[in-house]
């Protein structure tokens, strides 16, 4: 028996086997997709994420049967807390789903695979690198997949910019033209509060090679998360200046904006 069969053995209940093996993912005969996902590996972290998800920041999902059941998918959402612990709980969100389950896959900045074994991890638990040749192909795949079009500006927000959305790159918007793909939008609260930044330290980011250094407790707070997935949204394949994509990502932009300020009204406390 190998160590990841022993492991997946001792920590994953029957009852997520059997939620895992509802989601459908074609597998070559190792057992891996081509962007390095296993099923077995998934089971295994998605043990440990469903724990977190539900007990340390106790996430209300709404709107999750927005997600459409099959087909091309763009779960697009607001970015922040210098980890990606949202794209995590927008996953967990929608492959724990009662009816019809999916695995989203998460675009992951670049930095993350150049971390030793973490970016292996990543893969294997559905994780793939934010680039638009992976994508497309998965789109092409009829994958669904999160996208954070804030990118790095997103995720290292301060503190005194939460809630505040940063520019949009347009490059979402061209891939679900492109690729008949929905648009859903997410709208995340909470995740601003788990690692609150009060600096980005720049001098050291740029000699260690990182993206950002945020000064901030090196602690994740338990901040309780609310997810707000918003109604699909589909968008033509039209031969339009890039003013008008501009302008079509602007209205996912406000519509991500709105779920946003739902989540922040209904929230009654931070942990």
């Amino acid at each position: 028996m190998s160590l990841r069969s022993f492991i997946k053995e001792k920590v994953v209940p029957q009852s997520l086997e059997d939620q895992i093996n509802r989601i459908r993912k074609p597998l070559g005969s190792l057992g891996y997709d081509p962007w390095g996902y296993n099923n077995d590996s998934l089971k295994i972290g998605f043990s440990l994420a469903r724990q977190i998800y539900e007990k340390y920041f106790r996430v209300v999902a709404d709107g999750v049967e927005n997600v459409p059941d099959e087909g091309p998918v763009l779960l697009i959402a607001n970015h922040s807390g210098q980890l990606p612990i949202d794209g995590l709980l927008i996953g967990v969100a929608v492959a724990s789903r009662p009816k019809n389950p999916r695995l989203p896959r998460a675009m992951i900045e670049r930095f993350f695979p150049t971390v030793p074994y973490l970016g292996n991890m990543l893969n294997q638990i559905g994780a793939v690198l934010g680039d638009p040749v992976n994508c497309a192909k998965m789109l092409a795949n009829n994958e669904a997949i999160i996208v954070f079009p804030e990118g790095i500006r997103g995720s290292g927000k301060l503190y005194s910019d939460r809630y505040q959305l940063k520019r949009f790159g347009n490059g979402f918007m061209r891939l679900a033209m492109q690729y008949n793909a929905t648009i859903v939008p997410v709208g995340v609260v909470g995740c601003e509060e788990t690692i609150p930044a009060v600096a980005n330290i720049r001098p050291l980011a740029k000699a260690l090679g990182l993206p950002y250094v945020p000064l901030a407790v090196p602690f994740v707070f338990p901040a309780k998360v609310y997810l707000k997935f918003g109604k699909p949204m589909h968008f033509d394949n039209a031969d339009i200046p890039e003013e008008k994509v501009t302008e079509r990502v602007e209205v996912v932009k406000a519509e991500i904006n709105e779920l946003i300020n739902q989540g922040l009204s209904e929230r009654k406390r931070l942990f």
